[in-house]
């Protein structure tokens, strides 16, 4: 029986989907795993339903829910909310170029049923030679296994308490808006909650893996900037 809800939004990147997958389907407690494939090429669209079955998650397509162009974040979030409240189970945002550990999302559930008023608990990233890197790196060098913060979290691997989602509805996000990793850290905090970041459950994170342009930010830094401030891309 599903202790959580998991959700994977998906645009591309199928290797590193599958890798996500199967780290999830491995895990030590029992998950609902849902990707949500954002308007993927049709070689990815493929790749996916080809392999749910031999790992285990259900495949939502969002071209069959809605003709708004990627990213569509917003309504991935409020469909998972709806889902997890109607299951009165809590949510867990995996994102494609994560790779969880067996224990990690054990470790997740667990710290935030032991504690009081949890809103968001993430897990720390770090690269493949498991030293802190984006987006966790302001956490870098903390010797604390947990940390109560008041700082935006990362959605790369962040669980979502039944009480905060009963608590704040998502269909009030910003339309304006591609993510909101910070808006809903700032929301929990705003409606009395905690949010924490458990720096002894870390994940391997390769940045951006799921979306390639967003590396320009290192590679072509003018780039980047004209894609995101010209272009609108990668909305915060």
């Amino acid at each position: 029986m599903a202790e959580v809800i998991v959700i994977t939004p998906v645009k591309n990147s199928l290797e590193t989907t599958l890798d996500t997958a199967r780290a999830i389907a491995s895990s030590t407690v029992g998950v609902r795993h849902i990707i949500f494939n954002d308007f993927s090429t049709e070689e990815t669209k493929v790749g996916l339903e080809q392999n749910k079955a031999e790992i285990g998650y259900e495949l939502i397509h969002l071209e069959d829910h809605t003709d708004h162009p990627s990213p569509n974040y917003k309504l991935v979030l409020q469909m998972a909310q709806k889902m997890a409240n109607e299951a009165s189970l809590p949510l867990l945002v995996i994102e494609s170029d994560v790779v969880v550990k067996p224990e990690t999302i054990a470790d997740l559930l667990s710290f935030q049923k032991s504690s009081i008023k949890s809103g968001l608990v993430g897990s720390v990233t770090v690269d493949e030679n498991g030293m802190v890197n984006f987006p966790y790196l302001k956490f870098k060098g903390v010797k604390e296994s947990v940390i109560d913060t008041s700082r935006s979290l990362s959605f790369c691997c962040t669980l979502f308490g039944t009480d905060f989602l009963k608590a704040y509805d998502f269909m009030g996000l910003d339309e304006a808006k591609d993510w909101y990793d910070t808006f809903i850290s700032k929301k929990s905090i705003e409606l009395g909650f905690k949010n924490h970041v458990l720096m002894n459950a870390p994940v391997w994170h390769r940045p951006h893996a799921s979306r390639p342009w967003k590396q320009l930010k290192y590679s072509n830094p003018l780039k980047y900037y004209f894609l995101k401030f010209w272009k609108g891309m990668d909305k915060i």
